[in-house]
């Protein structure tokens, strides 16, 4: 296994280098990708980039995050790269959850490996409601509760098998790629593995969400994955049965 980070970047100045510096700390390679950011943003990028195993993919205008974590993983493949570890440049997540996650990538090599949030108090509220909606409409999908948490940005793609599913996604994808991407993995019957990572909310960070547009676009996808699991019925149920009677 060869895996690589991915750190998606749009105007995350003041927390990017504290995510990249806990990678290095275990001696992982980084590719960061620019997704449009401001000058100030982009100076820092650049320096990182000049760190040992770190390199910049630096794209033109500001696509949202499913195009910039796209383009990361096909370049990641293109490099020689067996695994990617997608991890937010907004320091969200918790450092320590890192090694727990590339020990279960070890153990499941052909598994995507997804983070699932232990919250603290510090989560907005709001952001709650939104999830569990979006949960509901996941198990319906995928006619199961495999998906513990489809939005958590902490996740470890094998590139071999994420590779073709990519192909099925639409081309402009922003907040609704995590979502979309592991129903589609599923689909394609790749297997998935859920493991607890630590959340926290700093107080001032920076979030790209916009209520309007991303929840018309999160709705639009709901709707396309629905009628996409109407088309996959039968052999949906056919897999349900056969994992109950395995078990």
């Amino acid at each position: 296994m060869k895996p690589v980070a991915l750190v998606p970047v749009y105007n995350h100045a003041a927390t990017v280098g504290s995510v990249v510096q806990a990678l290095h700390d275990l001696a992982l390679p980084v590719i960061l990708i620019d997704d449009g950011s401001e000058a100030e943003c982009a100076s820092v990028l650049d320096s990182l980039a000049t760190a040992p195993e770190t390199s910049l993919l630096r794209l033109p205008v500001n696509g949202g995050k499913g195009v910039a974590v796209m383009a990361g993983l096909r370049e990641a493949h293109a490099r020689g790269y067996s695994h990617a570890l997608q991890v937010d440049a907004d320091g969200q997540h918790e450092a320590a959850a890192l090694p727990v996650f590339l020990a279960a990538m070890s153990d499941a090599p052909q598994a995507v490996i997804v983070g699932f949030p232990r919250y603290d108090a510090s989560v907005p509220a709001s952001r709650l409601f939104g999830r569990y909606a979006t949960h509901i409409w996941v198990w319906i999908n995928t006619l199961s509760r495999r998906i513990r948490d489809s939005m958590c940005g902490l996740r470890i793609y094998p590139l071999a098998a994420t590779l073709p599913v990519l192909d099925t996604m639409p081309s402009q994808s922003r907040m609704e790629f995590d979502t979309e991407i592991l129903v589609r993995l599923d689909w394609a019957g790749v297997p998935l593995r859920n493991l607890p990572v630590a959340v926290r909310y700093p107080q001032g960070g920076t979030s790209h969400f916009r209520l309007c547009r991303d929840n018309v676009r999160i709705s639009w996808m709901h709707t396309r994955l629905f009628f996409g699991m109407l088309r996959r019925l039968p052999r949906l149920i056919g897999r349900h049965f056969s994992s109950r009677e395995a078990c």
